[in-house]
């Protein structure tokens, strides 16, 4: 720029520098980090949140070990030498390993579209076979009886149909049958959908804490609120079914949720851990010397199926297993349907 002669054409020159547009700079769209392509390809084939945040984990760990360099440039050594660390020097379990070499061969097949080879011989850790931990129909009434209000329902049910803890927490509004005495369990472990037991001692406090949660939502709904997370397919199918009472939380958070993964604020289920911390609290206090957690309550329940006399086929159904020998190592078969369980609930 010159103002040497006058500042008004020194002006005048200025303004024409200003309005005259920049240089078209086409924008070069970035690729996207490898860890986001990895949660890419994980939501495009629907697998879980929870296999999201391991697989993600171990991806992250397998780069930090090899000094943050690209998986594309390891081979098959690499990957056995991280395994083989972490059965040798980390000590973990042989489903851990293994969960570790699901989640790079995932990497690698999906994601960097390369077969790996002939991995090098692993050190495998040592697969251990844990009993689980049962409770005692008088230590699972001790467990309840100090628990109160939405902790208290939540491993009512746990117990009384056998749930899962992210099976329980996922419960939609609509899952809940009370004139079949019902829980259709939606996308359970391995992607499966089956029926357990709505035990019918639960119906009445089940019906007053909906009534609660239906209050939130309405209120929510007053705000501009009233969403929930739904999977991307359901909300491209019902655009409407985010804001809908059906589709609902049965255990909604407290607070909105809002992680920009679900677009805009919404309602999400109960943490875990605030279960998980709840029954600690509460086998403490019961003077229990079992190792037991939420989890617990489903070993109780089948356990205690099996003790009423209904068949480790029935059984085998009602807890989602796929082999009968996941269940129990008996061979005794007999079908029976859902609706034909009492739940060891109602014998509390």
């Amino acid at each position: 720029m010159q103002l040497a002669q006058s500042s008004c054409c020194g002006e005048l020159r200025l303004v024409s520098s200003l309005s005259r547009p920049p240089p078209f700079e086409p924008s070069v769209a970035r690729p996207p980090k490898l860890l986001d392509q990895v949660r890419q390809a994980i939501r495009l084939r629907h697998y879980s949140p929870r296999t999201e945040e391991s697989y993600v984990w171990w991806i992250r760990g397998f780069i930090l070990f090899h000094g943050k360099r690209h998986p594309r440039d390891l081979t098959e050594v690499e990957v056995s030498a991280f395994l083989s660390h972490l059965a040798e020097v980390r000590r973990v379990s042989a489903s851990t390993q293994n969960q570790a070499l699901s989640a790079l061969l995932f990497l690698y097949r999906h994601v960097l579209r390369q077969e790996l080879g002939q991995l090098a011989p692993i050190v495998r850790a040592k697969r251990s076979e844990h009993l689980p931990v049962v409770l005692t129909r008088d230590e699972v009434r001790a467990v309840l009886h100090r628990l109160d209000g939405v902790m208290w329902l939540v491993v009512s049910i746990l117990y009384g149909a056998g749930l899962r803890l992210s099976e329980c927490l996922g419960l939609r509004v609509k899952d809940l049958d009370f004139a079949t005495g019902q829980i259709v369990v939606r996308s359970g472990k391995g992607g499966k959908d089956r029926v357990a037991p709505l035990p019918a001692g639960l119906n009445t406090p089940a019906t007053r804490h909906l009534e609660r949660v239906r209050r939130v939502h309405t209120r929510d709904l007053a705000r501009g609120f009233g969403r929930v997370v739904l999977p991307e397919a359901i909300v491209r199918k019902y655009p409407t079914a985010a804001v809908e009472w059906r589709w609902q939380f049965v255990f909604p958070a407290a607070r909105m949720c809002r992680d920009p993964r679900w677009g805009p604020p919404s309602r999400y289920h109960l943490h875990e851990s605030v279960v998980q911390r709840a029954v600690a609290k509460a086998v403490r206090e019961a003077g229990l010397t079992k190792r037991a957690s939420a989890h617990s309550m489903r070993h109780s329940f089948a356990t205690h199926l099996l003790e009423d006399g209904y068949d480790i086929r029935t059984v085998q159904e009602l807890l989602g297993h796929r082999d009968v020998s996941t269940t129990m190592i008996y061979t005794h078969v007999l079908q029976r349907g859902a609706l034909g369980v009492r739940s060891p609930f109602d014998r509390l």
